[in-house]
């Protein structure tokens, strides 16, 4: 294995600083377009994104039905792009997350949902990009140039962005302290990489990955990463529906790495987490809860909210071992590119 650093790991390694740089370069824009959703007062929401950037809108589903009591829903891009069908989409707020702001499909929708009646926000690293100028508004996440195929920095700093935005939008004192003491949280979270699960994860070619809630998302994020860095063949589930078919498939040794925040839905997935490692799976989960299932280190937040940001990024921190590991190049994943641009 080579000693060499990849470019993955550098990112991961800037996470803490780019957070901060977005917190102090992005407050403006972030305040600007939260008085904007305070004035419409939208009832409902709709999201416009693929891969890591559509669990970041899974994330901040959760994150606005819970703290906010507006629903929200994810709009397929091909019903812009493709299928041409107009949406009845007044009053409401459309969400639009890519950190290229380039692909065709995200841009059409993100234009067609402001046609038929969306304030359109846009989260990207590109302010100058198609997505960025035809929005309303855009929320720069200020990560700096990411060269690694697998999307690290910008995935916690579109989050943060993301999450900012509903923090100003309700006036929530505790969760915008939480999110500014996220920078030295995450600093923490890099220096934990989950020696034990790496080693439980070996040689296996399959595993699930499992969440509840906001943090549900974190566990879709950690499945498609697993993919792409490891070639691993990786499957998220919320534990309220694994037990629901999914677990058939689970045999002696079988690893599970199960996310928990410190929210209202941690013991439910912990007894789910437990009963899957007593039919006798590998479970790691994040919590000092669990009974059967091994418990591993984490770094709590300030908020519920904010947890499962640092627990992506001790994921991130052992993903890339992971894929050293087993000889792969995580900056280079096969098949993949860094924009992926579909119709």
């Amino acid at each position: 294995m080579s000693d060499t650093i990849s470019q993955m790991r550098r990112e991961v390694l800037e996470i803490p600083t780019a957070v901060d740089r977005l917190l102090t370069s992005g407050a403006s824009d972030i305040q600007h377009a939260a008085a904007a959703v305070r004035t419409l007062d939208p009832n409902y929401l709709v999201t416009v994104a693929r891969g890591s950037s559509d669990h970041i809108c899974t994330y901040l589903k959760y994150a606005t039905e819970i703290l906010l009591g507006r629903p929200v829903a994810s709009i397929g891009p091909s019903v812009a792009s493709i299928f041409k069908a107009p949406l009845h989409l007044d009053n409401s707020l459309c969400i639009s997350v890519s950190q290229s702001g380039q692909s065709p499909d995200i841009v059409e929708m993100a234009r067609a949902a402001k046609r038929d009646g969306s304030l359109s926000v846009a989260i990207t690293n590109d302010p100058a990009s198609p997505l960025a100028n035809t929005s309303d508004h855009t929320l720069q996440i200020h990560a700096g140039p990411e060269r690694s195929v697998a999307a690290t920095k910008t995935f916690v700093t579109s989050a943060v962005a993301g999450l900012s935005l509903l923090a100003e939008w309700r006036g929530d004192a505790d969760l915008r302290g939480a999110i500014h003491t996220l920078p030295e949280a995450l600093e923490r979270a890099i220096s934990i990489d989950w020696p034990e699960v790496r080693a439980a994860i070996g040689e296996e070619s399959s595993l699930f990955t499992l969440g509840r809630g906001p943090v549900w998302a974190v566990s879709n994020e950690a499945a498609l990463k697993f993919k792409e860095t490891c070639q691993i063949h990786a499957e998220s589930y919320s534990s309220a529906e694994v037990l629901h078919g999914p677990v058939s498939i689970v045999d002696e040794g079988f690893p599970v790495l199960c996310f928990a925040a410190a929210d209202a839905a941690q013991d439910a997935l912990v007894e789910i987490a437990d009963q899957v490692a007593a039919k006798g799976a590998k479970v790691f989960v994040t919590s000092k809860r669990s009974k059967a299932a091994v418990g591993i280190d984490h770094i709590r937040t300030d908020h519920a909210l904010t947890d499962p940001l640092s627990l992506i990024v001790s994921f991130y921190a052992m993903v890339e071992r992971v894929a050293a590991s087993r000889g792969i190049n995580p900056d280079a994943p096969r098949h993949l590119k860094k924009v992926t641009e579909t119709v």
